[in-house]
C-alpha cells in the first residue's frame, strides 16, 4: 500500500508539471528573460530566494524532470559560481538520491525478483566497486544524470554510499554550468555548454578513474610479484596441477588451443570422481539395485526369482568398472592430444615455477587443480577400530554385517542404501536431518526409501567416542540426551569433504583460504598471483564434477588469454544429483531457498504416479516440482525426485540456461512414453493453472452461438 501510495504521488506530481505545463518556467528562455526579476527578487530577499531554489532544484531532480540543467544555470546566474555551485551541489545530490530510494522502494524488489537470476553478477559487481562505477559515470555529464539516478536504486549500492559519490563525482559537471550560468547573457543554447573538445574532457575525465583502477591493479601485482624474479622466457605456456575432473579439462583445453601445457598427477589419473566417487559408487548402486529388484520380483509378476551373489566379486565388479573407464583419463590418451603428462609430486617454487621429480618448470601460468579428500572428525578412539572413508571403503572383499554411516549427506545416504540392499544391517546416524540442502519433501522421499531398505536412521544424534570392549567395535552415541553404544563390523565416515590445499607450496607464496578452506579467487578463478589459477574442488564454491569441469574452460581461457580477453566463471545454472532410489535432482532456487531469500515464487508440482511410464516400471512414485516467477513461464527453480530424476533434469538445465520457459517445454514433442514427458506434464500442470477463464467463458459461448 506504502509503495502504492507513493506511485500515486508521484505520478500526480509528474502529470501536473506536464498538464499545467510547468516546464515552461524551465527553459533558457524564461530564464534569460526574468534574470533581472530574480536579481531584484535575490537582492530584497536573498535567504528565501536561495530557499526556494534549493527546495525547487530538488524537486526537479526527485522527480527526475526536463530543467536540471537551466536549473543549474539559474544558480550561476543568480548567485554567482561559488554559491551558486555550493546550491547546485548539494540540492542535486539530494535530489538525486530521493530518485533513488523512490526507485528503490517502489521498484527494486520487483526487478529482482523478476531478473534476480540475471542480475547476480551485476549485483556483486556493485556491492564489491559500486562506488567505482558510479564515480565513473557522474564524471560524465553526458550520461543522463536521472537514467542513473533510477537504475543505481535497482541495486544493493548503500544510500550513503550514491550521496557522497554523487556529492563528488557530478562536482566537475556542476562548476561547468553554474560558471557557464555567470555568462548568461553569452549563451544561445544549451547544447553550446558542451563543446566537443570540452565533452571529449569529460570522457576522458570519466575514462581516467578505469585507467587508473588498471595502473593500480598493475601496481599491486607488481607489488606481490616484488620477491619473485620473472624468468626471461618460459619452458611452457601452462602447467596444470592435479589430474582431476578440472585438471583434466584445463589440460585438454589448453592443448587443442595449441598451448604448450604440461600436466602434473601425484597418485592416480582421473582423479577422485574416476577412482573412488562417481564411478565406482554408481558401479555399486547398479549391482545393488539389481539385487533390490530381484527380490521384489512379485510386484512385477514373477511369482519368485532366487539370487545368489558373491561379495567379493561385486567389489570387484566395481574395480573392473573403473578400469574399464580409465582409458579415458589415462596418461596414454592424454599425451596422444598434445599434454605432456608428469607423474609425481608438484611444488610450486614461485608464480613462475613448479619442481616435480628434481626438475624445475617455468611457465606463464599455473592451475591449482589438487580437488578434495574426506573428511576425517575428530572421533576419540577412531585409530583404534576399523574405519573407512569415501576412498577406501572400494577395498573391502568381506561383507561388514553392521555397518555404521557417519553423514547424513548425498554420499552419506547413497552407500547406506547400497550396503543395506547388499544385505548388511546398517545405521545411518546424522547431526542434524539427511540431505540438509534439499527441500524437507526430497529429503522426506529418501528417508523413506532408506527405511523401507531397513537402514536405520538416527538423526540429530552427536557422535561421543568409539572403543573396543572385548573385541567388539562399539560407537558411543549421544541423541535426546541419551547416550547409547552402537556395535558394528565398519564404520564408514562421510562427513564431508575438505579442499586439497597442503603439500603444493600454496602456503609459501601467502595464497589466502577462505572459511570454507578453498583457495580464495576472484571472479576469473584467479588467486593473490593473477597469472595462478584454482578450479574444482580446490576452489569451490560447490564439489561436484561437472562444475569442476565448467570451471576448467574459465581457468583455462583466462590463464592462456586473460590479457586479450577475461571471462568472470558463471555459476547462474548449476545442476546436482543424488543417486538414491528414489534420485533427488535439483538446478536453480528450491523452495526452502526461495523462503530464506524472500524470493516470491510459485510451484507447480506434477506426481509421477500419473505418468504412464513409471507405472509400467513400477516405479510411479515420485515427482516433478517447478517454481517460476509469479504469473510467468519463466522457471527459477526445479525438483525431480524419483526413477531416472537425473536425466529428466538437463532438458530444464537447458530451458534455464537459455532462458526458454514452460510454454516452450510444452511445445516440444516428447516421445511417448518416456520419463521426459513428465516435463511435459508439469508445464501442462502450469499452463491449467493460467488458463485465460474470462476468455473461455467467451469460447464456450461461441461454441454455443454455432451449434444454433
Amino acid at each position: 500500500m506504502k509503495r502504492i501510495i507513493l506511485l500515486v504521488l508521484v505520478a500526480a506530481l509528474l502529470a501536473a508539471f506536464f498538464t499545467f505545463d510547468l516546464g515552461r518556467f524551465l527553459t533558457l528562455e524564461t530564464l534569460k528573460a526574468s534574470q533581472a526579476q530574480f536579481a531584484a527578487q535575490y537582492a530584497a530577499t536573498p535567504v528565501l530566494v536561495m530557499g526556494a531554489y534549493f527546495v525547487i532544484y530538488v524537486v526537479v531532480t526527485a522527480l527526475s524532470l526536463p530543467g536540471a540543467a537551466v536549473m543549474t544555470l539559474a544558480g550561476g546566474a543568480l548567485f554567482g559560481l561559488a554559491t551558486g555551485t555550493l546550491l547546485v551541489s548539494f540540492a542535486s545530490s539530494l535530489g538525486a538520491t530521493l530518485a533513488f530510494l523512490v526507485a528503490r522502494f517502489v521498484l527494486r524488489d520487483a526487478v529482482q525478483n523478476r531478473f534476480g537470476n540475471r542480475l547476480a553478477a551485476i549485483n556483486s559487481g556493485i556491492e564489491k566497486d559500486g562506488a567505482f562505477y558510479l564515480f565513473t559515470l557522474r564524471l560524465v555529464p553526458a550520461f543522463p544524470f536521472f537514467v542513473i539516478n533510477l537504475l543505481m536504486g535497482l541495486t544493493p549500492l548503500r544510500t550513503r554510499t550514491f550521496y557522497w559519490v554523487s556529492q563528488v563525482g557530478m562536482l566537475a559537471g556542476t562548476l561547468v554550468y553554474v560558471n557557464a550560468g555567470t555568462q548568461l547573457a553569452r549563451i544561445d543554447s544549451l547544447a553550446g555548454i558542451l563543446s566537443p573538445g570540452l565533452l571529449a574532457s569529460f570522457v576522458l575525465l570519466g575514462i581516467f578513474p578505469l585507467i587508473a583502477k588498471k595502473i593500480v591493479a598493475m601496481a599491486q601485482a607488481r607489488k606481490v610479484y616484488a620477491n619473485w624474479p620473472r624468468p626471461r622466457r618460459f619452458d611452457r605456456n601452462l602447467v596444470v596441477i592435479g589430474a582431476g575432473a578440472a585438471g583434466l579439462v584445463t589440460a585438454y583445453i589448453a592443448a587443442a588451443v595449441k598451448a604448450k601445457v604440461t600436466l602434473i598427477e601425484g597418485h592416480k589419473m582421473g582423479g577422485d570422481c574416476l577412482n573412488y566417487g562417481c564411478v565406482p559408487s554408481k558401479a555399486l548402486i547398479r549391482s545393488a539395485r539389481f539385487v533390490k529388484q530381484a527380490r521384489d520380483a512379485n510386484t512385477l509378476g514373477i511369482t519368485r526369482a532366487a539370487i545368489d551373489y558373491d561379495f567379493a566379486e561385486v567389489m570387484a565388479r566395481v574395480r573392473r568398472v573403473v578400469r574399464t573407464v580409465e582409458p579415458h583419463d589415462s596418461v596414454e590418451r592424454y599425451t596422444k592430444l598434445g599434454v605432456e603428462v608428469v607423474e609425481g609430486q608438484a611444488m610450486i617454487t614461485s608464480p613462475w615455477t613448479v619442481e616435480v621429480n628434481g626438475q624445475t618448470l617455468t611457465t606463464r601460468a599455473i592451475v591449482v587443480a589438487t580437488g578434495a579428500a574426506p573428511l576425517i572428525p575428530e572421533l576419540p578412539g577412531l585409530a583404534d577400530v576399523r574405519h573407512y572413508t569415501s576412498d577406501t571403503i572400494w577395498t573391502l572383499t568381506e561383507r561388514p554385517q553392521r555397518l555404521i554411516v557417519l553423514g547424513g549427506g548425498p554420499i552419506g545416504c547413497e552407500l547406506a542404501q547400497a550396503f543395506a540392499r547388499l544385505g548388511c544391517q546398517v545405521v545411518q546416524v546424522a547431526r542434524s536431518g539427511l540431505m540438509g540442502k534439499e527441500d524437507p519433501d526430497a529429503a522426506g522421499a529418501v528417508e523413506a526409501a532408506l527405511v523401507a531398505d531397513g537402514v536405520r536412521v538416527m538423526k540429530g544424534t552427536e557422535t561421543l567416542r568409539c572403543e573396543v570392549v572385548d573385541g567388539e567395535q562399539r560407537l558411543w552415541l549421544r541423541r535426546d540426551s541419551r547416550d547409547e553404544a552402537l556395535p558394528f563390523d565398519a564404520l564408514l565416515l562421510a562427513v564431508g569433504r575438505a579442499p586439497r590445499t597442503q603439500g603444493f607450496g600454496l602456503e609459501a607464496l601467502g595464497i589466502p583460504l577462505t572459511r570454507a578452506r578453498t583457495l580464495e579467487t576472484n571472479a576469473w578463478l584467479q588467486t593473490r598471483y593473477p597469472n595462478i589459477y584454482a578450479c574444482g574442488d580446490v576452489a569451490g564454491p560447490y564439489q561436484f564434477t561437472h562444475t569442476a569441469a565448467h570451471q576448467a574452460w574459465y581457468a583455462a581461457v583466462n590463464a592462456l588469454f586473460g590479457g586479450l580477453k577475461r571471462f568472470k566463471a558463471d555459476y547462474s545454472v548449476i545442476p546436482w544429483v543424488t543417486f538414491t532410489d528414489p534420485e533427488v535432482a535439483r538446478v536453480g532456487l528450491s523452495e526452502t531457498d526461495a523462503k530464506e531469500q524472500g524470493i516470491a515464487v510459485e510451484v507447480t508440482r506434477y506426481g509421477l504416479d500419473d505418468l504412464d511410464r513409471a507405472i509400467t516400471e513400477n516405479a510411479a512414485h515420485g515427482y516433478v516440482k517447478v517454481l517460476t516467477v509469479p504469473g510467468k513461464d519463466r522457471i527459477l527453480g526445479v525438483a525431480i525426485v524419483g526413477a531416472h530424476a537425473g536425466e529428466m533434469l538437463s532438458e530444464f538445465v537447458l530451458a534455464m540456461r537459455h532462458g526458454l520457459g514452460l510454454n516452450k517445454i510444452l511445445g516440444t514433442i516428447h516421445p511417448y512414453p518416456t520419463w521426459a514427458e513428465a516435463n511435459k506434464y508439469a508445464a501442462g500442470e502450469w499452463k491449467r493453472a493460467h488458463a485465460p477463464q474470462k476468455l473461455l467463458g467467451w469460447v464456450a459461448r461461441y461454441h454455443a452461438w454455432m451449434r444454433g
